[in-house]
């Protein structure tokens, strides 16, 4: 199996060091979300109120989101100039840090400090650990494979990090009589910052130091040049996704809780069931019986049925016409995300940091927006719904940007060179055939010289008129 890892050109351990680099910040940000309302009410005391708790929860959340957005590019482009280890390292190990200081820290305004920071070094993570997949993989349809197990580790780690927090919570404040409810609030952070250094030791030993110097001509990539305008297209497909995820998960949080009545394990069950259903379209999509690039045709349809989705999440009139819609929701996002990632990948060249972290930036604006006008336009008086259907009318405009892209998609160098190679493949085959031909005539003339009979030219075809004709002159 390693051999086999090794021809594709990604070897088994650094694999799994990258899926377990964006596993780790992945989990750390939803063990995180769970407990960030009992960490803030403790910090809070006596004096605080559910207000300002939750005004806190929803600026904490969205710092970090704001960190992701302003980080994510500069992370790439540092990993450009100076290598994807030392940026991952760093990113790893800062978010370790911070991490652990959260478990310890004593007031709000270092909360929000810890938040940025843990934002900032979470950035570094995800688009390096992506370019290093852009850098050796062997092919297009590698490439894409690999790609979406980085992206199924993020998801598995967001779908376990508030399981495994809860988790570790309790049974610490049942099992565990010497260890407080509040110190049974920082275990998770700490096991999660313990993780990271596991997983940075990790990545020092298995990831490439330098990338590797035929990185961009390995699956003959297109020069920076070709179509300039393609990626920022790309870019904004994969704003328009996560602002729909966005308005989706809170809308569907506050419309469960408050228009249809749901439970928190109800509520809870929507969110397991969206993020199973990506998991599973993920590994379908990108398995090996689908190509690469007839991924390329499903943007489209999948930003349709995204569309679709949001409308219809308000009508949902009760939980299992819900959880139809979620699957539909959760499904072309599922199939959209890693589509997008793929494709900017492949046209990024050498800029593969840059690129991705121009995408996780794109997202991480798209989640924090989406996520904002979930929440504040939920109950907008004079348009019902209206987070909804704004979002199915942004997502119509990217289904219409998006229609000509399998078409762009496809490099106009490579249609040329296949042409190029018809075009010789006809030249070589009619010189064989004139070849061919002027010795098969001088055989016969040969032989007609020595019984004294010659052939007449006409029985012979075009080619071989002209080649006999050419001889005899």
């Amino acid at each position: 199996m390693i051999n086999r890892a090794l021809s594709k050109g990604i070897p088994l351990s650094t694999m799994a060091v990258l899926m377990l680099s964006v596993f780790t910040v992945s989990m750390g940000y939803g063990v995180i979300l769970p407990l960030l309302p009992y960490l803030i009410d403790r910090l809070l005391g006596a004096s605080g109120d559910a207000a300002q708790a939750s005004r806190a929860t929803g600026l904490l959340t969205g710092l970090y989101m704001l960190s992701l957005f302003l980080f994510a590019p500069l992370w790439g482009r540092l990993s450009d100039r100076y290598g994807r280890r030392i940026i991952l390292l760093i990113g790893l190990l800062g978010f370790s840090v911070t991490m652990l200081t959260f478990a310890f820290i004593d007031n709000l305004a270092a909360v929000y400090a810890e938040r940025f920071l843990s934002g900032m070094f979470s950035a570094a993570v995800t688009p390096v650990a992506l370019a290093v997949i852009g850098d050796i993989a062997a092919t297009e349809d590698v490439l894409a494979r690999r790609l979406t197990f980085v992206s199924l580790a993020g998801i598995s780690g967001f779908l376990l990090g508030p399981i495994l927090g809860v988790a570790v919570t309790t049974i610490a404040a049942d099992l565990l009589p010497f260890v407080s409810a509040d110190g049974a609030l920082t275990l998770p952070l700490v096991a999660t910052a313990i993780l990271a250094l596991l997983v940075a030791l990790a990545t020092a030993m298995s990831v490439p130091g330098a990338m590797p110097s035929d990185a961009a001509g390995k699956r003959d990539q297109p020069p920076a040049e070709t179509l300039p305008w393609l990626v920022p297209r790309l870019l904004l497909l994969a704003f328009v996704v996560a602002a729909g995820i966005g308005v989706f998960e809170v809308g569907l949080a506050l419309r469960g809780k408050q228009e249809l009545g749901l439970t928190r394990y109800q509520i809870a069950m929507m969110f397991t069931l969206c993020s199973l259903v990506m998991f599973v379209v993920q590994a379908i999509v990108f398995s090996p019986w689908v190509k690469a690039e007839t991924t390329r045709w499903f943007i489209a349809p999948a930003l349709a049925v995204l569309a679709a989705g949001l409308f219809l999440v308000p009508r949902a009139s009760d939980f299992t016409l819900m959880l139809v819609v979620i699957g539909a929701v959760a499904a072309s996002a599922g199939i959209l995300s890693p589509i997008l990632t793929y494709w900017i990948s492949s046209k990024a060249g050498k800029a593969q940091g840059a690129q991705l972290g121009k995408q996780t930036a794109a997202a991480s604006l798209g989640a924090a927006l989406g996520s904002a006008a979930g929440g504040l336009l939920f109950d907008v008086a004079w348009l019902p719904d209206a987070p909804f259907l704004l979002m199915t009318v942004l997502t119509v405009a990217g289904i219409l940007l998006s229609l000509s892209l399998p078409t762009l998609l496809i490099r106009p160098e490579r249609v040329g060179a296949i042409e190029g190679g018809e075009i010789g493949e006809s030249l070589s085959t009619a010189a064989h055939r004139i070849r061919a031909s002027h010795h098969a005539h001088v055989d016969d003339r040969d032989r007609a010289a020595s019984t004294g009979h010659v052939p007449h030219p006409a029985g012979m075809d075009r080619i071989t008129c002209k080649a006999a004709t050419a001889t005899e002159l």
